[in-house]
């Protein structure tokens, strides 16, 4: 009679089964290391349209916000190299008049040979080492020589070039450090605008236009023109206002402050500038660059901005609307300021 039993599985081998606890762990910690390194979740491939729109929406959003804290790491190494530069000038100055004044020493010392004498302080100037007659001041006062003066002179000089180029090791070493910020942050954000675009290439064409004219902002029926107007009080406001008119149709490029293309803290800077107001180049500078002021009190020329973040503004023009640069891919356009989360709103000064 044939048996019932089941036949006797044999067992993994132990390396087999480490095998397959190694492999597993491996996949895991593969999974987590490219989810750390993009920064960012990968779209499900059953994702609805709906889904990657709220998606890319979300990674737009992080980009512009690490894009003005790139903006921000940008001005303090255009400040750094600017201090640097200045003081590399300065040094060059007073390393010429040291310069100067040893060779001054020099001479003096010459005609003391040819006099047939030779006091102390020349036969310190004519060390090997200047520095270690300089060392000596105290001597040479002691002394009495004539030249102690034209010594001690040298010594202060050569004291100040000294700590003019420890400043400037300082800055350089500051300077390093945004530049550094600088490619973590430009890595950032193009690594996430990379993302986004995959993630667009999911929808069809007619998905994306609509996503495209969704998220750039239309103006309703009888918002302004889209052409310039003439400022008509002369204001610095109206000033603004027209030339962000004029920036309207510009490609959205972050990181840019025109005359070609902007971002969004880029046009209102440039706007502004253009009225004779210097503006700090960051949406949350910004925000705190002149007089806050409520949204029902907005005037055109009011620097409008957006998200809990603070990481969008728009230069109001008026009747609820804006100019603003949205996004990468997108133009300078007129919006509503409803289009976007509020945040606040200020009145440069």
């Amino acid at each position: 009679m044939a048996s019932h039993r089941k036949p006797r599985q044999r067992p993994l081998h132990p390396l087999s089964r480490g095998t397959v606890r190694t492999a597993a762990t491996l996949a895991l910690a593969g999974a987590a290391t490219a989810t750390a390194f993009e920064g960012t979740s990968q779209a499900d491939p059953q994702q609805t349209p709906s889904q990657v729109k709220a998606e890319v929406d979300r990674l737009y959003e992080e980009a512009e916000e690490t894009a003005e804290r790139y903006n921000g790491a940008k001005e303090q190494a255009d400040e750094a190299q600017r201090a640097l530069d200045a003081l590399r000038d300065e040094t060059a100055r007073k390393t010429d008049r040291l310069n100067t004044a040893r060779r001054a020493l020099g001479s003096l010392a010459a005609g003391q040979y040819r006099t047939g004498g030779l006091g102390p302080a020349m036969r310190l100037a004519l060390a090997e080492n200047p520095q270690d007659y300089l060392d000596q001041a105290s001597f040479l006062t002691r002394t009495g020589d004539r030249s102690a003066a034209e010594v001690s002179s040298v010594r202060r000089q050569l004291d100040e070039v000294g700590r003019l180029r420890d400043k400037a090791s300082g800055r350089l070493a500051d300077l390093r450090a945004r530049e550094g910020e600088l490619a973590e942050y430009k890595a950032t954000v193009e690594g996430k605008l990379d993302t986004a675009k995959r993630l667009l290439a999911k929808l069809t064409a007619e998905e994306r236009a609509a996503y495209e004219a969704q998220s750039g902002g239309p103006a309703p029926a009888g918002a302004p023109s889209t052409a310039p107007p003439a400022p008509v009080d002369g204001s610095r406001a109206a000033r603004a206002v027209a030339f962000a008119y004029g920036a309207i149709g510009k490609p959205y490029v972050w990181g840019a402050t025109g005359p070609g293309s902007f971002d969004c803290s880029g046009l209102t800077q440039a706007a502004w500038r253009s009225a004779g107001v210097s503006l700090p180049r960051t949406t949350y500078t910004q925000i705190n660059a002149g007089q806050r002021v409520s949204r029902d009190q907005l005037a055109p020329g009011d620097l409008v901005f957006f998200y809990s973040g603070v990481t969008h503004v728009g230069l109001y023009i008026g009747n609820g609307q804006m100019i603003h640069a949205p996004r990468p891919g997108s133009t300078v356009r007129v919006a509503p300021i409803d289009s976007m989360p509020w945040a606040g709103a200020s009145r440069p000064a």
